[in-house]
């Protein structure tokens, strides 16, 4: 079996977490930036209308997340055309490990019990007509 969706909107990375210490109560605290959640839950929800499936915490996985990303406005009708085709990938912000870490934690304890049972990952950043992050999940063979 395999859950295949699509999380519409350019691809987002996952922020580190912030750090801030309250002179008040002379605590530290870390939270998760609010951009980070609010992506995460927009993973969940776009998985649960696709699928609710979820596989047993034996099983090993492999996951394939595609980035696609607009080309830019101000690009020339030539490279444009490049690269919709295939031969100028994007090189900016997301870092594909970032966009992985943000779809497998957001789909932990949702398509997952952890994201260890991931054994095989494949991360591929291209520019396409609309921006949009798709995931494939299925057993890992």
């Amino acid at each position: 079996m395999e859950v295949r969706f699509v999380i519409p909107g350019p691809p987002q990375g996952k922020a580190r977490a912030r750090t801030v210490h309250n002179r008040r109560t002379g605590y530290t605290q870390s939270f998760t930036p609010a951009q980070t959640v609010l992506y995460e839950n927009l993973i969940k929800t776009m998985y649960w209308e696709n699928s609710r499936q979820m596989w047993n915490n034996e099983e090993a996985l492999k996951v394939s997340i595609s980035a696609v990303y607009e080309p830019p406005k101000s690009t020339s009708k030539r490279n444009r055309e490049r690269m919709l085709n295939g031969e100028i990938r994007p090189t900016k912000k997301p870092d594909a490990d970032n966009i992985a870490k943000v779809v497998l934690d957001a789909l932990n304890g949702v398509a997952y019990k952890d994201d260890t049972q991931v054994v095989h990952l494949d991360v591929i950043k291209m520019y396409g007509e609309s921006a949009y992050v798709e995931v494939t999940i299925r057993p890992y063979s």
